[in-house]
């Protein structure tokens, strides 16, 4: 934590004089820390209180070195190539504070759960007072709403790669943060002091119930949580209505009769508990249509366009998700390539239950949307009726032809909700909804 408060020489030293020189000043504190690392003998206090597990066995303050390594090359970013001071300060600092907290909570309590609530907790705050510090030192331009916008969003993306890599893997997570902040704060949105509270409250509530509830693993609950926020704040409600009714909805569908599932050999891993992985591959598409739509005045592409992918994607997503766990329960599915009956559980089969309830599952999404958005008419809402059971179909063809050879489960689902978002897109643009 102290070591990163090094960072602050950023916002100083940004703009001032030579180029070269201020990257030498801004970098230079942070290569004599990793220079030191790398030299300190193990019998002295220094190495005790730096210390990591690891370093212990290797003889050299690894992860030390490492930290700041990662806080120089970035710092290059910021001086060099336009990365605002505020944001490489904030990132800095998060993943420290975060880690501090985090730490300190697990060592108190020994809960898992609750350590990573203290990472991000500590790293939001943390972040978002380095964010605005930076910002009157430096006198960059920026408002509150955005600045706890980026925390949130860093703190997020920080824990969720702790969870799915190396937990001291901080360069790695250091670099992404950094350019997570950077892409999110290039974009043009202007964030309202409602929206960014809610955005904050509603995801974290219902991100806290999906790992309660154990429909989600608490990687998979980081995933979904962080893609709540950037759905708030990039979309609108009516966006994240229709993402949180296939994460609830789903993951309630993967619970139902789950010992039956289990019995006939198709029940999801982990009792159901959907993880970061699965998470992603429903809804990264829906992901970057809520981005396309956030950047779609500069791409010159209508915000419709991006609206009905998104809405195609997730309604495919949910399409999926209730054909596969409802009509998994029912016998003589058949493979959907050559309609021959199957064992249940066979990458590719449907049964017309399935089908009719994965069709209610579009129809659900199709639903949100006519509800929640005016312009979005019968019609409207046919597309993605229509998006859907594209992807849902896609999903069952690849299932029986390429799954298990040429890509995995996640894989498949991630080229379904694909084929969706582009079979919405395309129908909205041939039917006129894009004008």
């Amino acid at each position: 934590m102290v070591v990163s408060l090094l960072a602050f020489v950023v916002p100083v030293v940004d703009g001032v004089g030579e180029p070269a020189v201020a990257t030498l000043v801004a970098i230079g504190p942070f290569l004599l820390v990793a220079a030191a690392a790398l030299v300190v003998d193990t019998d002295t206090v220094l190495f005790e209180l730096f210390a990591r597990p690891g370093d212990r066995r290797d003889g050299a303050l690894y992860g030390l070195a490492g930290f700041s390594l990662a806080a120089a090359g970035t710092a290059v970013l910021a001086v060099e190539f336009e990365l605002p001071a505020a944001i490489y300060v904030g990132a800095v600092l998060l993943l420290s504070f975060g880690n501090l907290v985090g730490q300190a909570v697990r060592y108190w309590t020994g809960d898992p759960f609750l350590a990573t609530a203290g990472f991000v907790g500590g790293g939001f705050l943390a972040g978002s007072v380095a964010q605005a510090i930076a910002t009157g030192v430096a006198a960059l331009p920026g408002t509150w709403q955005t600045i706890a916008f980026l925390a949130a969003s860093g703190s997020l993306l920080a824990a969720l790669l702790r969870e799915v890599l190396f937990k001291r893997d901080d360069v790695l997570v250091m670099v992404s943060v950094v350019l997570l902040l950077w892409f999110l704060g290039a974009l043009p949105v202007e964030i309202s002091t409602t929206r960014i509270a809610v955005a904050l409250a509603v995801t974290v509530v219902l991100g806290y119930a999906s790992f309660a509830l154990d429909t989600a693993s608490l990687p998979g609950m980081l995933t979904g949580v962080l893609l709540g926020l950037l759905t708030i704040v990039l979309g609108s409600y009516g966006w994240f209505a229709m993402l949180i009714a296939f994460f609830g909805i789903g993951g309630l569908a993967s619970k139902y009769q789950y010992d039956n599932k289990l019995d006939r050999g198709i029940a999801e891993e982990n009792e159901g508990a959907r993880g970061s992985g699965n998470v992603l591959a429903n809804s990264l598409v829906a992901l970057f249509a809520v981005v396309g739509a956030a950047a779609s005045g500069r791409l010159g592409v209508p915000e419709a366009i991006f609206f009905f992918a998104f809405a195609g994607a997730v309604g495919a997503a949910l399409a999926d998700t209730l054909s596969s766990e409802v009509g998994g329960l029912f016998d003589n599915p058949r493979l959907i390539t050559t309609l021959r009956v199957v064992e249940p559980g066979t990458d590719g089969a449907v049964t017309w239950q399935g089908e009719l309830v994965g069709v209610g599952g579009a129809a659900i999404v199709a639903g949100i949307a006519f509800v929640a958005f005016e312009p979005v008419t019968a019609l409207g809402a046919g597309v993605v009726v229509a998006a859907g059971v594209v992807g849902m179909t896609v999903d069952s063809l690849l299932g029986a032809t390429i799954e298990g050879w040429l890509c995995g489960n996640q894989g498949v689902n991630f080229l379904a909700t694909l084929a969706a978002a582009l079979a919405g897109a395309i129908l909205a643009a041939g039917v006129g909804l894009t004008l």
